[in-house]
């Protein structure tokens, strides 16, 4: 493997050179981090599978198309990479796949039902105000080979670099314009354009959103529940109390700290009068406030007294 690899224990870095534009007519090389993808949950397809870290910031699937045709000697051992934002959106979107867990998946519908949901889905698309996405710095993304003998290949050309035998791949050499949409002034231009979009169909669009997002919710609501009757690997059964699947609200939580600080106080008030001891000394004490009233009530009917006695009435 690479030296660089060989010190991280983790990523081999592959140098891509970046050739000026008429802006900055500098040529510079950046370096992006490879390794072998080895998921939290693993896959059927991890062993084809690299990871890319620090891909540069105008990154396409064109792009990395020809870049690893340039290393693997052709675009077919090359079949689709995933961006580190498109994943996130597309876990963001759909409701129904935070309870997809141990294997268990909604069953497909067919027929005019299936195609109906697709429609739905493909309506509740914004429309796209940007003809071409920017990556963020340092994002990562996955690349999906066909083989897995592809991976050790790439790794292997990588070394190559590095050992002086292999040339430095070039950004974006060999890809056809029309595969990759320009930057620069008429991205921004194009970008200022579709900002402007019809506001009947952005409505459209955001009904139908919100008319798919609740229908998955609702079915992901129903999966959970038909999840918790089924056993799991040692053949038991989870025994949940009522059907309730989500947070309460925020009136019955209050409800019920009140109920339990109550209880609470009820609780410390009962073990006040526990033991014997402590009802001796709650009993001098009654006895002590009684004994402290009453000569508080002697001296005031004392003080009467005194008082009446130096009356004299009027002749």
């Amino acid at each position: 493997m690479a030296p660089q690899e060989a010190a991280d224990g983790q990523f081999a870095i592959l140098p891509v050179r970046m050739i000026g534009s008429e802006a900055y007519p500098v040529e510079t090389v950046h370096e992006i981090r490879v390794r072998p993808n080895k998921p939290k949950f693993p896959t059927a397809n991890d062993g084809r599978t690299l990871y890319l870290k620090n891909v540069p910031a105008d990154s396409t699937e064109a792009l990395f198309r020809e870049l690893f045709a340039t290393l693997l000697g052709g675009q077919r051992q090359f079949e689709s990479i995933t961006f580190e934002n498109e994943a996130q959106t597309v876990l963001a979107v759909d409701p129904a796949r935070a309870t997809m867990i141990q294997g268990f998946a909604k069953k497909r519908k067919r027929g005019d039902v299936e195609a109906e949901e697709r429609r739905e889905e493909v309506a509740a698309q914004l429309p796209e105000i940007w003809t071409r996405r920017l990556q963020n710095s340092g994002s990562t993304a996955t690349v999906l080979l066909v083989e897995e003998a592809s991976v050790a290949r790439v790794l292997k050309k990588i070394d190559r670099i590095h050992s002086g035998k292999g040339t430095q791949p070039i950004w974006g050499q060999g890809v056809d314009e029309k595969d990759v949409s320009p930057l620069s002034t008429p991205w921004i231009a194009t970008h200022l354009r579709l900002s402007r979009a019809d506001k009947l169909e952005t409505k459209n669009s955001v009904h139908a959103f919100f008319s798919v997002f609740n229908r998955k919710e609702k079915e992901a609501n129903e999966l959970a529940k038909r999840l918790r009757n089924e056993p799991d690997e040692d053949g038991f059964v989870t025994v949940t109390k009522g059907s309730r699947n989500a947070p309460a609200s925020r009136n019955e939580a209050d409800e019920a700290r009140a109920k339990m600080l109550q209880k609470e106080a009820k609780k410390k008030e009962e073990l006040k009068r526990f033991y014997r001891f402590q009802l001796r000394e709650e009993r001098k004490r009654e006895q002590a406030n009684l004994l402290k009233g009453f000569a508080a009530a002697q001296e005031k009917v004392a003080a009467m007294k005194e008082k009446r006695g130096k009356f004299m009435p009027e002749s």
